[in-house]
């Protein structure tokens, strides 16, 4: 909007009266309360949802008794502004936040008009786990009948369990039904001699998916043959992989239609989950091991499967980066955030596609519903690599899973290692401070009393002080040993692979393998001291030409081992 346009909406939200609840006005004049602000978010999304509007607003720099106009410093700056919509979706449900912030200049005295979108249908948002609301001019907790009539806005109806009248057995595929007849008796193994004796609608009907001689969507979409899908019309039943390189750009591809039963198993096996190395602890010898784990790839994927919203005609996607695999899938997320399921001890209320998911459950595509986001959490961390992210954009009602086949940091993989004790709650927090993500002060400070973080916000780190809590400043000293150790065997081997290197070569070498917590400068410094000492010290490289020429050689009569 341009300023004439704010100005005249402002004037308009003005003159309404003052009891409107999807409305508040705050003087705000130096600062306001991040604690403050949060509530008002809450409530008035949720109000605007009630009220049938599509956003509503708070706005700071008005006195909210007569209206009048006073002014307001609060983050003055714009990059300030803009963190704010970060800081408000960590905290509410589905990660919401403003759709715009909006800056204006009355008479000399400057204006901050925060645009609230409402509440998506069925999903009352929630700050730090409480529902806001209005009575009139007063914040309140939201009544827990405008909470249901929310939740209700949502039909109950199962999208997978509707009957599908024109569909026969013709419909499915023999080898799909054969695989899932398998996996049915994997998991029911007390069951064996029967299922072998049921025909194909008693089994279909055990696993829920069929009534009588009518099969579900459900059924379709797990056992269908790929020409069925016409017969799920609005929808598009894919699954594609996409192998790109590191500027994003496509190196191949390939998609996969029904049965999912059988195609979610051949997308997943297209990703290449290449050897990964690296150096834990106190050690030379690399630790080996896949880039991603299998049953992580699965429940990932088969999440996709489960939680896909199929009303709204989208594919799945995975693809498959250098050092990441990326999941998506068109949905909102129903638990709201990925912090309330890893807090939760008890399962969902609401799935989205329950005959579905329970089928799956059934056919060992997915663990028991609700615990395997926690799991791939879990999972990660024992590998210790980077936790999952999940990014949840509420607008355009998608869902993305980013897993990560690298170490990012050592430090934070040396972390988990001397530290099995810490609690998921603390490895997120660092998760996010090693992929330089802002946390809240509070936990900040709580990462701080127990001696895990150093830095200044917003340049936090994960903190070498940590040697000395958990393990002693010798073992410390010997880890630094062993980072050094490292780098130079890399040199080493290099240069007797290539047979020189000129500075920038030993440059793309080594920084990327360097502590994140480094500056470039420091980094820098840190290749130029080693390599100081390996030419000097150890004598095992010499440099022919000094810079910008530089050209490093194996010293004669050294050989790497």
């Amino acid at each position: 909007m341009q300023q004439a346009e704010l100005i005249q909406l402002l004037d308009e939200l003005r003159a309404l009266p003052v009891e409107t609840e999807w409305l508040e006005f705050k003087e705000a004049k130096n600062d306001y309360s991040f604690d403050k602000l949060g509530p008002y978010f809450s409530a008035i999304a949720n109000e605007a949802n009630l009220k049938g509007r599509d956003y509503g607003w708070l706005i700071l720099g008005v006195e909210d008794k007569q209206r009048i106009i006073v002014g307001s410093q609060y983050r003055r700056y714009r990059a300030k502004l803009e963190s704010l919509k970060k800081e408000v979706a960590d905290h509410t449900t589905g990660q919401l936040t403003f759709l715009e912030i909006f800056e204006l200049d009355v008479a000399g005295q400057r204006v901050v008009m925060l645009q609230i979108p409402a509440a998506p249908q069925g999903m009352p948002i929630a700050w730090k786990g409480f529902y806001h609301g209005r009575d009139g001019e007063s914040l309140v907790a939201l009544n827990l009948d405008e909470l249901e009539r929310i939740r209700r806005q949502v039909a109950k109806q199962d999208w997978s369990a509707v009957w599908v009248v024109d569909a026969s057995l013709d419909d499915l595929s023999s080898e799909a039904l054969a695989r899932a007849r398998e996996l049915y008796c994997e998991k029911n193994p007390h069951l064996a001699e029967d299922i072998a004796a049921w025909d194909d609608w008693t089994f279909l009907r055990k696993l829920k998916i069929a009534q009588d001689q009518q099969l579900s969507r459900a059924a379709l979409i797990l056992l269908g043959k790929p020409e069925s899908a016409i017969k799920l019309s609005g929808t598009h039943l894919q699954i594609s992989w996409i192998l790109q390189d590191a500027d994003a750009l496509p190196l191949d591809y390939k998609h996969f239609g029904l049965p999912y039963l059988l195609n979610s198993d051949q997308a997943g096996k297209q990703i290449r989950n290449l050897t990964y190395r690296y150096m834990p602890d106190d050690t030379l010898f690399p630790t080996e091991l896949p880039q991603y784990d299998s049953w992580v790839i699965r429940e990932a994927l088969h999440n996709c499967i489960a939680h896909q919203d199929y009303s709204l005609g989208g594919k799945i996607n995975l693809v498959e980066k250098p050092n990441e695999l990326v999941f998506s899938n068109l949905a909102a997320f129903l638990p709201g955030s990925v912090e309330a399921v890893i807090k939760s001890d008890t399962p969902p209320e609401r799935y989205r596609n329950p005959m579905l998911a329970h089928a799956m459950v059934e056919l060992k595509m997915m663990d028991t519903i609700g615990s395997g986001i926690k799991r791939m959490f879990v999972t990660q961390r024992k590998r210790l690599f980077p936790l999952p992210d999940y990014i949840i954009d509420s607008a355009s009602q998608r869902v993305e899973v980013r897993l990560y086949g690298r170490v990012l940091d050592a430090q934070f993989s040396r972390l988990l290692k001397l530290n099995a004790d810490l609690n998921l709650a603390d490895v997120m927090l660092l998760d996010a401070v090693q992929k330089h993500r802002p946390i809240t002060e509070d936990a900040i400070k709580q990462l701080r009393q127990k001696g895990l973080i150093e830095g200044r916000k917003p340049n936090l780190f994960l903190s070498a002080k940590v040697a000395s809590a958990t393990e002693d400043k010798a073992t410390y000293t010997r880890h630094r040993a062993m980072d050094k150790a490292y780098y130079k065997e890399l040199v080493l081997r290099h240069l007797e692979n290539f047979g020189e290197a000129s500075r920038e070569d030993i440059d793309r070498l080594l920084r990327d393998k360097l502590s994140s917590a480094l500056t470039e400068e420091q980094k820098s410094n840190q290749i130029r001291n080693l390599l100081h000492e390996m030419s000097n010290k150890d004598q095992t490289i010499d440099n022919l030409e000094q810079r910008p020429k530089s050209r490093w050689v194996l010293k004669g009569g050294c050989i790497t081992k």
